[in-house]
């Protein structure tokens, strides 16, 4: 098996079986495009590789200055591609088993203060016109914990919101659950039933619930730009993105004592690990919360 063969393979297996979105699919191939080009040697096949050949590939991108998150990735699609190839009874042995990962440290993600918060939605126009729609979209954003994509793909037959509930499409097309608070029922329902109504919906995005002035659904960009003019008129300082409001969510709520898994569930994590890094309460009170409430604290 050559090494187009087995891309096209692993290609066709992600796609179908696992169900992976096609910005994934390609950054898999990618990489494994790299791992192909990395020898000349006539042996440098897919399923002529050992433990040593990858190993030797891993330590050569360290060596070119490849920082050690972009290592990890490699390592984790040689994992993937070979775990495959196990499955579809190409190997019996993974070569993979033994492949170390560069050690790197775990990025914390920028969060906001509850305060900074109210702060970024109070900073918002509302005497222009669009003013209802972007108050729902930062209070859902919030509210929800949302993706970019998976706000600006929300569809008006995704809420429930006599129940409190919408329905989310995320990665990999995969559908959740998630709950909505009231303060974001009530601008979104204030911008649907007094806002939306008055625009001329384009053919085909009639469905979606956050539109432009042409009355066509949002971009990822077009969030990302009302992120920065509101961070700008609000004052705050951070550098962030929508994806800032996601952090927040998570971050929030594991403060205040939400169960992991529930925030997982919410967040359409696949992985509890993912979820974890939400649990960087803030060093100076954790001390304070030790040294004020734990049995020894007050013997010495």
């Amino acid at each position: 098996m050559n090494w187009s063969q087995a891309i096209r393979d692993f290609q066709h297996y992600l796609k179908l079986e696992r169900g992976l979105s096609q910005n994934t699919i390609i950054s898999y191939s990618l990489d494994l495009e790299k791992i192909a080009g990395f020898s000349e040697d006539p042996a440098w096949k897919p399923l002529k590789l050992k433990a040593d050949d990858l190993q030797q590939f891993i330590n050569a991108q360290a060596k070119k200055g490849i920082n050690a998150r972009s290592q990890a990735r490699l390592v984790s699609t040689l994992r993937a591609f070979y775990k495959y190839l196990l499955l579809e009874d190409y190997l019996d042995v993974n070569p993979t088993e033994l492949l170390e990962s560069p050690k790197m440290g775990r990025k914390l993600p920028e969060f906001l203060s509850k305060d900074e918060v109210n702060n970024l939605i109070d900073a918002i126009d509302m005497s222009k016109a669009e003013g209802h729609r972007n108050k729902a979209i930062f209070e859902v954003l919030y509210g929800c914990g949302l993706r970019v994509s998976e706000l600006i793909s929300l569809r008006l037959s995704d809420l429930f919101l006599k129940d409190q509930i919408i329905r989310v499409t995320g990665k990999g097309d995969k559908e959740r659950l998630v709950p909505i608070n009231k303060m974001a029922i009530r601008y979104l329902d204030i911008y649907i039933h007094e806002s939306r109504v008055h625009l001329d919906i384009q053919k085909g995005h009639e469905d979606f619930v956050f539109l432009n002035r042409r009355g066509k659904k949002l971009t990822r960009a077009m969030i990302f730009t009302l992120t920065r003019n509101l961070a700008e008129a609000a004052g705050i300082s951070k550098t962030i993105s929508p994806h800032t409001f996601r952090h927040s969510f998570a971050t929030h709520l594991v403060e205040g004592g939400a169960d992991l898994r529930a925030v997982q569930e919410m967040l359409g994590h696949e992985s509890i690990t993912t979820t974890e890094i939400y649990t960087h309460l803030d060093q100076t009170s954790l001390h304070k919360t030790i040294m004020q409430f734990h049995p020894r604290s007050s013997k010495g």
